[in-house]
């Protein structure tokens, strides 16, 4: 594969991730599609086990949200600005604990805005209890999934 589509999938990769702080943007679909797509231009195993462990990946995470109670974000006052936070933190956490600290930098984000806005730390507690509990875990499973997909094709073009 060339340099030109290599950036595309990776911006697309970029856009799944994105996609998945937004209501109603099928973020995982579009981090599992540029990863096949990746798959099948460039047929190395490396690339084949990639896109089956994706595969495997996105089905659990699938699965979890299905568990875990219902997205109802948009009633329990969440923002777009509370997304983009918890989105940061998460993979600001992702590479400074790696993989594992995109959980607590995910609800750090939620509390950071949530502290701005409110400005009280009891206040900013209570919020993220109550974002966490009304979908922001069904969010946080589905992020960190696509999260960990995204690093391991990095890994995989870089040192595969």
């Amino acid at each position: 594969m060339g340099v030109w589509d290599l950036l595309l999938v990776g911006m697309v990769i970029l856009l799944g991730l994105c996609g998945v702080l937004v209501p109603g943007v099928p973020g995982s679909w579009l981090v599992w599609a540029a990863v096949m797509w990746w798959a099948l231009k460039d047929p190395r195993p490396e690339a084949w086990l990639l896109l089956v462990s994706a595969t495997a990946a996105l089905f659990l995470s699938q699965v979890v949200r299905w568990v875990l109670p219902p997205r109802r974000l948009r009633e329990s006052g969440a923002s777009r600005r509370m997304g983009a936070y918890a989105g940061a933190g998460a993979v600001l956490g992702f590479f400074l604990i790696p993989v594992i600290g995109a959980i607590p930098g995910f609800m750090a984000g939620i509390y950071l805005e949530e502290r701005h806005r409110l400005g009280r730390h009891a206040e900013a507690m209570a919020a993220l209890r109550t974002a966490m509990r009304s979908g922001g875990s069904s969010v946080l499973a589905e992020f960190f999934t696509c999260l960990l997909i995204a690093a391991a094709w990095v890994g995989v073009v870089v040192w595969g």
